[in-house]
């Protein structure tokens, strides 16, 4: 998201440029899928699995709405294609629609009288079978171009869903409108940004697995939870992404937390600032580190295994990512990356409660390693990992869940897992900011 300080995720839960893949598993042949057992709320399912052709099985605007996802998405065209039933293409439409609000807000080129009511009118152009907008250049600018296509797959979707969308569209179009200019300068506005980018997308995910049924009705009305998964998403994002963003004229550190170091953010880049710019680098990486009990109780509550999995998959990407950051220099001078057999191992793991949980406690226990006795934010830092310790072993939330695996669900995660390691070794040699597991 450009703009004067945003930085929007359409984040889908996934780290934004951290671990990339580019799925196509709609383009071609048959694919694996699943179908709902008859009381989906009862029990931990057990699918049964289907092939078939997935071309023919969908209409025109649906395979073109599929082709835009997969254009548009290195992340999630996999993730998403292997959620189950119907919540499949309402989470495509999903990320549809906030992928071509998100390209208005990021052109630079539509001036800020025009791009304001664009954003906050943006849910309506739902509902108009004829809008389109062809004045962007941006990367993504198809999902306007087309946005017919889109809407008109959007009204085929149930009504539930379409509520959802509608509200969470128009939700943060006047979230986007209201950060245009407006700087992030304490960390409750910190959060709040990030609500507008992240945590609504979290909100309307988990209404949206409620509303297929194939979540329990509590998964889609805890919004606090939802936020929170959302912001340790977008506040990891932002984290590691400094460099980046300070090189592009873009500023998204919160102002509260780096004026205690320095007076301009700009200068935690060079190198005799680097003390301060660590002691603010722990900070912001402990504020994040806040939303991880959250993390836990959210994933905890979730019954169906491809909704675990796509939610599980980026946030345990999100603590591994947070650990490479913690008091490490190469925020500061360069890009911060998860190996790439780190990542495709995380993929393949976090398949169930348990796994999650180990997974935390691990990276939550690095990070303790890496606490310094003269860091300001020690004892916060400590604090929260203590919590974090004590979730993560807790009976509560491991009891939460069946840890019964089925085959056809190993076998999907090791496929992803497959083209994950593919297109992470097709785009080695991408520069810095190249890959994204935002959404882009």
């Amino acid at each position: 998201m450009a703009g004067v300080v945003g930085k929007s995720s359409v984040s889908f839960s996934v780290l934004k440029r951290s671990f990339s893949l580019r799925g196509s598993v709609l383009t071609g042949g048959c694919r694996l899928v699943t179908r709902p057992h008859p009381h989906p709320l009862r029990t931990h399912r057990h699918p049964a699995s289907v092939c078939f052709s997935c071309q023919d099985s969908m209409s025109e605007t649906l395979r073109s709405c599929y082709a835009y996802l997969n254009q548009t998405s290195r992340s999630f065209a996999a993730v998403i294609q292997a959620l189950d039933g119907e919540l499949r293409h309402a989470v495509c439409i999903f990320y549809l629609v906030l992928r071509a609000l998100d390209t208005v807000e990021d052109d630079m080129r539509i001036p800020l009288e025009k791009k304001v009511p664009l954003l906050q009118d943006f849910h309506s152009f739902l509902y108009q079978p004829e809008w389109s907008f062809a004045e962007s250049r941006e990367k993504d600018r198809q999902v306007l171009e087309d946005f017919p296509t889109i809407s008109m797959e959007f009204r085929n979707l149930g009504l539930e869903y379409q509520e959802v969308i509608s509200d969470i569209c128009h939700r943060m179009g006047a979230g986007m409108a209201e950060f245009l200019e407006k700087k992030v300068s304490s960390m409750k506005e910190w959060d709040q940004y990030c609500h507008y980018v992240a945590g609504l997308v979290g909100i309307g995910l988990s209404r949206l697995f409620s509303a297929s049924q194939l979540e329990d009705p509590e998964v889609g009305r805890d919004t606090e939870l939802a936020n929170s998964m959302g912001l340790f998403l977008q506040k990891t994002n932002i984290i590691r992404d400094y460099l980046e963003d300070q090189q592009e004229g873009r500023a998204f550190w919160p102002q509260e937390a780096w004026s205690q170091f320095t007076a301009r953010l700009e200068d935690l880049a060079h190198p005799q600032h680097l003390s301060s710019a660590l002691s603010c680098l722990n900070l912001l990486v402990t504020d994040a580190l806040h939303h991880v009990p959250d993390v836990i109780a959210y994933l905890s509550r979730l019954r169906n295994q491809s909704v675990f999995n796509f939610c599980a998959i980026p946030q345990v990407m999100a603590i591994a990512t947070l650990s490479a950051c913690y008091n490490n220099p190469q925020v500061f001078q360069g890009v911060v990356k998860i190996r790439k057999g780190q990542a495709v191992t995380l993929m393949m793991q976090a398949t169930n409660m348990s796994a999650v949980l180990s997974i935390i406690a691990q990276y939550s226990q690095e990070i303790l390693q890496k606490v310094s006795v003269t860091d300001p934010s020690r004892e916060k830092t400590l604090g929260i990992l203590s919590l974090i310790r004590e979730k993560s072993v807790s009976p509560a939330a491991l009891s939460s869940r069946a840890h019964h695996i089925s085959p056809v669900y190993v076998s999907a995660v090791m496929l992803l897992a497959a083209l994950s390691w593919q297109y992470l070794n097709a785009s080695a040699g991408q520069p810095p900011g190249g890959a994204d597991m935002q959404g882009h």
